[in-house]
This record gives structure tokens, C-alpha cells and sequence, in this order.
């Protein structure tokens, strides 16, 4: 890459929570950084560190894109257009677009009246991913963080080797290379998923203009994430894995579901990214039997309700994520009148009556009703801040402001690959076992449901279970644009999509509606933002860079 936004290292270590001492940032000349400067052992840990939750979540600071910003770092924006997108939240403010983009073409409300959007967000991103309209592309965002991280990690694979280390040498070095690999693969993962193209780069300081397709970075994705595995196999002891990953992650991050993952857990945490870039890279239609049961193999080995796995905590002080405006939860929690973010009827409509995370987590105090362009944004509901540090993300609330409470899932999860088990088992033809993943899921998370395994035998009746607590239990967990996606929902029903049907859509008046048609018509893999390829032109051999649909 050319593009000096998207290719530069900025290894600026920052204070996180109170887990790194000065020693432990002794990062040479961390304002303009190379991988000879780093190449101690304080100075590599520090990088890795800084690698993850300063370059790749924090990394983006140009004032032309943040001057708009109405959060802070990665976890509020580029998660936030994908639940946008996928009918999640809504937006009001016009910043980066985000009032916009997740608008449908239209909807059909209750008396077959046809409500359309005047400015169809499929065109609007599009006419929006131009250099020339810096902060408004969105785009841009999920790239550059995603590129600013693997680049990252390409500079401490560079010089990992070189390191001389205290202790056992062996087993620091392969912490270290799995640490660099896992958030390879997970970078790789993040653009093959959403991109129609992206770029392998491997090396620290070469550039690239080779694009390759989606499916080309996935495959590169899983090949980073079997090296991490491989570096995993190769840790002889854990005394000084434990050193190092205790470096690695922010001591904010070491509670709750967070902490320090045994080699076998992490493991477990990669056989889940593994299995999620099967699953959302295909629509449902296209999934084989074969690909069935490999999304079966992945997830049995994936993580456990035991395990421990990558999660995000503020802190009071320094931290990379911030209580209050650094998560999409955050910004969504409180009266939707004053928040940036506002939750979705459509949501809240996957609730099964009797549901505690509903009656936990929501209010109808507020009616908010959206005049400013937003068709189906008027919502009924707010999100509580009710999130406990003992109970975020389990039998608490899945929202808070306050330091330290919101437990942020990072990259997978319990609950999702229980639930890919389930969806698993369900297409072939193993319902009740499916449904006992389903299950598993609500009573862990404290739903109070009744079981369904054993009481409901229809598949397609059991598969509608499974999409809905795909929905609701693993609500801001990143993965709903991709269901979405694969679901065949936010393609143009003109061209063979689902749509929404039978939703509830309140209208900018306030009128009811519970049986709407809404077509949602958005780009399933996005463009290659115009910041990369202006500057960075496309060799001859390489894939395409926009999407052919309209």
C-alpha cells in the first residue's frame, strides 16, 4: 500500500488502565518508530501491546476524518455502520453519514402505502467514497484500522526473532508470534468480510498494489490464524506465557469473561473466527452439506462457556476505550432524543415474549420520533445502562456508561459459536441438538425462556429460533450486517432478497405499523475506499475493486 494513511506504523504506546509500567513502554523513539526500536524485550512486548489497542482500535487520527466524530476509536463507528446496516440502531446526526446509510429504499406500511427514501444509501455511500470527502466515506474506517493493525503486527513479526528475552526465550517468542498472527488473521478476517477486495501484506515496509478477492483474504485470514496455532503448539511452558500475554492485554481487560487465555483457550477463540468466516461469507443458500459439517467440526473445538476470551474495559484513566463514548452501546444507552445511536424496532421485535434481557435491558419511557429523513428510525424503546462488572454480557444488561461495567467482545464469543453449532445442526437435520445450543445460550444469558429442544421438531420453525437469538443474543457483538448478509435481508427484493416482512415500523408521525414490508436494498461487500486506490492504483492482475452491483 502507497497510501501513507493506511500503510504507516504509528506505534505510540499509550497508557492503558494501570497495567503497563514506564519500563514496560520503553518504546525508543515511539513518535517515529522503526522495528529496530523496539527490539528489546520491553520494547516488543510494548509494541504488541500498542499494536492491538492503540494502532488498530485508536489508530485513525487525522482531523479530517475525526473532526466529525461524535464517539471516540474504532468500536464506535465501524461496528456502528454494520449495525446501522443491518437494522440494529439508527442514527439522526448527519457525522459520517451515519443518518443515512442505513436507510432502506422503502417500506409498505400496514395499508399498502409505499414510504421511499429520496436518498437510497446505496448511492449515497457510493458518492460518498471519494478522498475528497474526508469523513464521510464510511468506507474508509474498518480499512484503515484494520490495515493500521496488520501492519502493526507485521513489525513485530520483523524483529520477534532478533529479540533477545529473559527466561525462556522460547516460549516468549512463540507469545508473541501468536499474538501477532491471531490479530493477522482477525484483521484479514474483518476486511475479506466485508470488502469485495483487499490486500495481503506480509511486510513491514514493502508496498503492495496487488488486490486480491474476498474469498483470497479469507484464505489468507485462516492461514494466519493456523500460524497462531502452530506458535500456540510451540509454547513449552506457560509461567512465561503468562508473562508476556499479561503485558500484552490491559489489566482493565483481565475480569469478567477477559483475562489470560491458556494456549488451549485461545485456540478455542481461533476455531470460532475460523468458523465465523465459513458461515458469514456464504449466504444461506450457497451453504453446502459439506460446508454444514465443517462449520460443525470448527465450532466443537471452538470456545466453551468456560473459556476465557478478547474483551474491552474502560478505564478511568488512559484507557483505549471510553466509558462513555467508545462503544456502540455507549452511545446508544439513554433517551433516544439525546443519543447518538437509537435502538431498532425491528430488534426489539426478535424478543420472545417473556424474555428478561428484554424487560432488563429496555423502556418505553421515551417515543422518539425521527424527522430529519429516516423513514423507519421512530422507535418505541431505550436502552438501559444497567450493566454490572460481575454480570456485563451475561445476566446483566448489555449497556453501560459507567467506568469499567460494559464488557466489550472483541472478536468471538461463547455464545455465538454455540449458536453456530446450532445453526449447524439444524440444516442437517439435527433439530433437537441444534435447539439444546439455542437454549444454551438464553439460559446463560438469563433469559427466563422455556426450552425449545424437544418441543419444537419443525426445522424451518427452529430455524427462525435460531435467527432471532442470533439477533438479540449477540446483540452488539459484530456480527449482525454479516447475518443480514448471508440471510438474504438487505438485498434488493427486486433482485431476489427477503427484505423485512411482517415488522413493526413506526412511522415519523408516530402511526403503528406491525405487518410493514420494508426493502432494504444495501451493497453486501463494500468498494475499496477511493483513499486506497487513488493512491494505490490496482495492478493488472488484480481483482476487481468495486462491487458490480447496483
Amino acid at each position: 500500500m502507497k497510501n501513507k494513511i493506511l500503510y504507516i506504523i504509528t506505534a505510540t504506546v499509550i497508557l492503558l488502565g494501570q497495567s503497563c509500567s514506564k519500563d514496560e513502554l520503553n518504546v525508543q523513539n515511539p513518535n517515529s518508530p522503526t522495528p529496530a526500536s523496539a527490539q528489546t524485550e520491553s520494547g516488543i512486548e510494548a509494541l504488541g501491546l500498542g499494536a492491538v489497542y492503540q494502532n488498530g482500535f485508536n489508530g485513525i487520527t487525522d482531523s479530517r476524518y475525526t473532526g466529525s466524530w461524535l464517539g471516540s476509536s474504532y468500536f464506535f463507528l465501524a461496528p456502528g455502520y454494520m449495525d446501522l446496516l443491518a437494522d440494529v440502531i439508527s442514527a439522526e446526526a448527519a457525522n459520517n453519514i451515519t443518518n443515512q446509510i442505513g436507510v432502506p429504499d422503502y417500506y409498505i406500511d400496514d395499508n399498502g402505502n409505499t414510504v421511499s427514501n429520496t436518498a437510497p444509501a446505496l448511492a449515497v455511500a457510493r458518492l460518498n467514497n471519494s478522498r475528497t470527502k474526508a469523513g464521510s466515506n464510511m468506507y474508509f474506517y474498518e480499512w484503515a484500522w484494520m490495515y493500521y493493525l496488520n501492519n502493526a503486527c507485521n513489525g513485530i513479526l520483523a524483529i520477534v526473532d532478533g529479540t533477545t528475552f529473559s527466561g525462556d526465550a522460547t516460549t516468549k517468542k512463540n507469545t508473541l508470534k501468536a499474538w501477532a498472527y491471531f490479530w493477522k488473521g482477525y484483521a484479514y478476517s474483518h476486511i475479506g468480510s466485508l470488502y469485495y477486495a483487499g490486500l495481503i501484506k506480509d511486510n513491514y515496509v514493502s508496498t503492495n498494489n496487488n488486490f486480491v478477492s474476498s474469498a483470497a483474504m479469507i484464505t489468507a485470514a485462516n492461514a494466519n490464524f493456523d500460524l497462531a496455532i502452530a506458535a500456540l503448539g510451540a509454547v513449552p511452558t506457560t509461567g512465561d506465557y503468562n508473562k508476556v500475554l499479561a503485558y500484552l492485554i490491559p489489566t482493565p481487560c483481565q475480569v469478567g469473561k477477559g483475562g489470560l487465555l491458556t494456549p488451549t483457550m485461545w485456540i478455542h477463540n481461533i476455531n470460532t473466527m475460523k468458523a465465523r468466516n465459513l458461515l458469514v461469507n456464504k449466504t444461506v443458500a450457497t451453504m453446502t452439506t459439506t460446508d454444514w459439517n465443517n462449520l460443525l467440526t470448527l465450532a466443537n473445538s471452538g470456545i466453551t462457556s468456560t473459556d476465557l476470551v478478547f474483551t474491552g474495559r474502560s478505564s478511568a484513566t488512559n484507557s483505549f476505550l471510553s466509558a462513555t463514548s467508545g462503544s456502540v452501546a455507549a452511545l446508544t444507552v439513554g433517551n433516544p432524543s439525546s443519543t447518538t445511536y437509537k435502538i431498532s424496532e425491528r430488534l426489539i421485535q426478535d424478543y420472545k415474549p417473556g424474555d428478561k434481557r428484554l424487560t432488563t435491558n429496555f423502556s418505553t419511557a421515551n417515543l422518539y420520533l425521527n424527522q430529519k429523513g429516516g423513514i423507519t428510525y421512530s422507535t418505541r424503546y431505550t436502552l438501559l445502562d444497567v450493566a454490572s462488572s460481575s454480570t456485563a454480557g451475561t445476566l446483566g444488561g448489555v449497556a453501560s456508561k459507567a467506568v469499567g461495567n460494559y464488557e466489550l467482545f472483541i472478536a468471538g464469543s461463547y455464545e455465538e459459536n454455540e449458536l453456530m453449532k446450532a445453526e449447524a445442526n439444524i440444516m442437517l437435520g439435527n433439530v433437537a441438538t441444534g435447539l439444546t445450543s439455542v437454549d444454551n445460550v438464553r439460559t446463560y444469558q438469563g433469559s427466563g425462556l422455556a426450552a425449545t429442544s424437544g418441543v419444537i421438531t419443525d426445522p424451518v420453525l427452529a430455524y427462525e429460533e435460531l435467527r432471532k437469538e442470533r439477533r438479540v443474543g449477540l446483540l452488539f457483538r459484530g456480527v449482525s450486517f454479516y447475518d443480514a448478509r448471508r440471510w438474504g435481508v438487505i438485498t434488493d427484493i427486486a433482485q431476489g432478497g427477503t427484505g423485512r416482512k411482517n415488522c413493526v415500523v413506526v412511522s415519523t408521525t408516530g402511526t403503528l405499523n406491525v405487518k410493514a414490508t420494508i426493502n432494504y436494498h444495501f451493497l453486501d461487500y463494500w468498494d475499496v475506499p477511493d483513499d486506497e486506490v487513488s493512491l494505490n492504483p490496482p495492478s493488472a492482475n488484480s481483482a476487481p475493486v468495486v462491487n458490480p452491483k447496483k
